[in-house]
């Protein structure tokens, strides 16, 4: 039985079609994923004469200069911004706790929260989104601000527990206990040691749950009652056309999200020493 020798010119060949290949599938992939937001970005610029911002009818910088020129969505941005922060703090505050405990410690019940939190994780936001309804109108608690910033921390918690609990897995236990051979307390080994090497994944969790509140939408329509956010506003709207602040809007939030993410990937770089 002969076997076929593969010269090691058509194995380079292959490889270089290959990486040629991933190249360019990478490329398109990225295209693709942000067309959305660069069609969002140009038309923030669109010098519309009509209700819809639907069509290309020339470049104008007045909607960044009247940002603020439509009362009821500022009053749902600002909304939304308010829900988001106080449900990312809260939600980063207890994340943090279970997702420590979880990585830490072996508990009854370990299992069944690990459970729970991914049940919470992978379950459909119309599922979550009707029993949490259901749970407030049987405890005779109007949909309202309460039950909104609720639902969000229900659904976020989730989120910063599991990156919590992924660092927390990761910790090199050496270091902790090198604090406790020099006479630090249990508390002062936590907060100068131990929190320091979890606040990047803190602050990962904390701006993811940040990032899920402001364009929630379906658990949002179900809690939110009277309160109208970002994104129940932009629903309301486009039976009767969006204004291109809008667009705006949607481009300085991802101009900031971008920026904090550029920030945090600099900050968490290794610093070169100096000889």
């Amino acid at each position: 039985m002969t076997q076929t020798l593969v010269k090691p010119d058509k194995v380079r060949i292959r490889k270089a079609g290959g990486v040629r290949v991933m190249y360019v599938y990478t490329w398109v992939l990225i295209a693709w994923l942000v067309l959305p937001i660069a069609v969002m970005i140009l038309f923030g610029f669109n010098d519309t004469t009509g209700r819809y911002n639907q069509t290309w009818q020339g470049f104008t910088l007045e909607h960044y200069r009247e940002l603020f020129a439509v009362p009821d969505l500022t009053d749902a941005l600002i909304a939304s911004l308010i829900v988001a922060v106080v449900s990312s703090l809260v939600s980063g505050a207890l994340g943090t706790g279970i997702g420590y405990a979880l990585g830490r410690y072996r508990f009854r019940g370990a299992g069944a929260t690990n459970l729970v939190m991914f049940a919470a994780i992978s379950s459909p936001e119309l599922v979550m989104g009707a029993s949490l309804l259901t749970l407030f109108v049987s405890m005779g608690v109007g949909p309202g601000w309460m039950t909104l910033i609720i639902a969000h921390v229900m659904f976020s918690i989730s989120f910063v527990a599991t990156v919590v609990r992924a660092r927390v897995i990761t910790l090199d236990r050496s270091i902790e206990e090198a604090a406790a051979d020099l006479g630090a307390t249990a508390w002062t080994t936590f907060w100068k040691v131990t929190f320091p090497i979890l606040l990047p994944a803190i602050f990962s969790g904390v701006m993811l749950a940040f990032a899920l509140s402001i364009d929630d939408f379906v658990i949002t329509n179900f809690t939110a009652g009277n309160v109208q956010t970002f994104p129940l506003w932009i629903w309301g709207s486009t039976r009767v056309g969006l204004p291109p602040q809008v667009n705006v809007m949607g481009t300085l939030i991802f101009a900031v999200g971008v920026l904090i993410a550029v920030v945090a990937n600099l900050r968490s770089r290794p610093r070169k020493t100096q000889d």
